[in-house]
Order: structure tokens, then sequence, then C-alpha cells
């Protein structure tokens, strides 16, 4: 399976559409904060789990599914305010969008780095002290 076909990558592309969509509304003296900072934050989710599962190693893998895991975090930061200073009426469903996709996240990188004691289980045999 290709990383397009994750429903994590799909989601989060969804994702980094509609804030495109959405932060074309923001004011234009922001276009270079927030606006900025929420569209990079957004495309840093998908990108990093693509530029992870590229690098076609389990502990690549990993740290790229925490960065993306970390750019979510800044991404919902970033719609919080957005909202408390009045850019954003209803934040509900993107808040719960941000975090079904940092719990995807959080679920994906516990699977690969799984995948990771499995592999150097099977380089050097049993770790474990008998």
């Amino acid at each position: 399976m290709g990383y397009k076909e994750l429903d994590v990558w799909r989601l989060s592309m969804d994702l980094v559409v509609d804030l495109y969509r959405l932060t074309a509304t923001f004011p234009g003296e922001e276009k270079f904060g927030l606006t900025s900072q929420i569209r990079r934050a957004a495309v840093s989710v998908p990108a990093n789990i693509a530029e992870g599962y590229g690098r076609r190693t389990p502990r690549s893998y990993s740290q790229y599914l925490r960065i993306a895991k970390g750019s979510i975090n800044e991404l919902e930061t970033l719609l919080i305010v957005s909202h408390e200073i009045g850019f954003i009426d209803d934040i509900e469903s993107l808040v719960d969008r941000t975090a079904k996709i940092g719990s995807m996240l959080s679920n994906l990188t516990t699977k690969v780095e799984g995948n990771i004691v499995k592999e150097i289980s099977e380089m050097y045999g049993n770790l474990e002290e008998e």
C-alpha cells in the first residue's frame, strides 16, 4: 500500500484544500501571518507522511510521522487563535478533523514503530534476556 492509499493522508489532503479556501477569506494583512502559517502547517502533514513513506525504513518513517503529528498540533493551535480573534466563526468541525488526523497519526506511528522492533529482532535475533 502506498501513502496515497492511507486514510490519514487523504483526510489531511482534504483538510489542506479546505483550509486554503478558508484562509483566502482572511484579511489581506494576514497574508504573511496566520494565512501563511496555517497553510504551511496544513501542507506539512500530508507532505511528511509522503516523505517518510518514501524513505523506505521504519525508523525514518516514524520520525516523519512524528513531525506530521507536531504539524497537526500546530495547525490546531493556529485555528484556535484564528477563531479567538474572529477570523473563523465555527471551529468545532475543524478541531474535530485535526484531532482525528492526530489520532490516526499516533496509531500509524505505533504500528510503524512496532515494525522497527520486529526488524531489529529479525536482524539480531531475540534481544530479550532469557
